[in-house]
């Protein structure tokens, strides 16, 4: 009975913080440079331009990779990687892998739980994500808009040195400038995402379309990748260029969606929507799958120790 119970049970709420964090970094590995691009894209047509960067034009995903390797190099689709990577340890690990205990607290431990719970679980764990992670997110989205000016020279000169300039020219607050649209895009890419994942793969189960192995997982992932890209794009372009503006550019989050919208059009909210599906697409498979396969293996693992020889 008691190999019988360890066998039976599920991944604990360790094992699910850890294997997210570990999944998303291993999926940020992979799509970093379509998110590189994503963000040129998205900060193209802003009427301030960095010094040097005016010449450069982008046009569509690969084109801008392309660009991106002729005119900067290859290690620029990389940039912003160290800050990329401790965000999704800090960020993923609480909005993804706390995501099931947040729902059952909502649902107060019962089996069940509706779309209105797991909107509930994935705005919470969204928002609290955001309060570990702002700084990181600030540094990684400088970093991949960040040109090689015409000297050579470059905005910061590494990861620790843009937390400390930032600090020091915008003052502690510049480390979380746009921390309310990106909570609420968090809010709703957590909902979009892990909610519709959750759904997606609980309907393919119920119904017998699927079992729980990786076949399921990729179509899930898939599903969850188109339903976020088109609800949480314009939130995302908004908190780009908020947090990539200087100081005084915008007055807020709100100023930067009017000024965008008065000088570019409403179409300028989906500005970067192809990189954007293919990087969150790519990444909620590689991260969705990879996360079902830590979880598995860990919690196999821990069954193994736990249990009487």
């Amino acid at each position: 009975m008691v190999a019988r119970k360890a066998i039976d049970a599920g991944p604990s709420a360790a094992v699910k913080f850890f294997g997210a964090g570990t999944a998303a970094c291993i999926a940020d590995l992979i799509t970093f440079p379509l998110d590189t691009a994503k963000v040129r894209l998205q900060i193209q047509g802003e009427a301030h331009k960095i010094e040097g960067a005016s010449a450069t034009k982008y046009r569509g995903v690969f084109g801008t990779i392309m660009t991106m390797v002729r005119t900067e190099g290859a290690r620029s689709l990389y940039s912003g990687l160290v800050a990329g990577l401790q965000r999704q340890m800090s960020f993923a690990s609480v909005r993804i892998g706390l995501y099931d205990s947040m729902k059952q607290f909502y649902t107060r431990s019962t089996e069940s739980a509706g779309i209105v719970t797991r909107l509930m679980a994935g705005c919470t764990t969204g928002a609290m994500a955001v309060a570990f992670a702002q700084p990181t997110d600030v540094v990684k989205v400088r970093f991949q808009a960040q040109v090689r000016l015409a000297d050579g020279g470059k905005r910061y000169k590494g990861t620790l040195d843009a937390y400390k300039t930032i600090a020091r020219d915008e003052g502690i607050r510049g480390l979380w400038k746009g921390c309310i649209p990106n909570i609420t895009r968090n809010a709703i890419v957590n909902c979009a995402e892990l909610v519709t994942y959750d759904m997606i793969k609980e309907l393919l189960l119920k119904y017998d379309l699927m079992t729980d192995n990786l076949p399921c997982h990729f179509t899930a992932a898939f599903g969850a990748g188109f339903c976020t890209t088109v609800v949480a794009s314009p939130v995302d372009v908004v908190k780009t260029r908020f947090m990539n503006s200087g100081t005084g550019q915008y007055s807020s989050a709100i100023n930067c969606a009017f000024t965008m919208l008065r000088n570019e059009g409403a179409t300028s909210f989906y500005k970067g929507f192809t990189p954007s599906f293919l990087r969150l697409g790519s990444w909620n498979i590689v991260m969705f799958v990879t996360y079902e396969q830590i979880k598995q293996g860990m919690t196999r693992a821990q069954q193994y120790w736990e249990l009487p020889f």
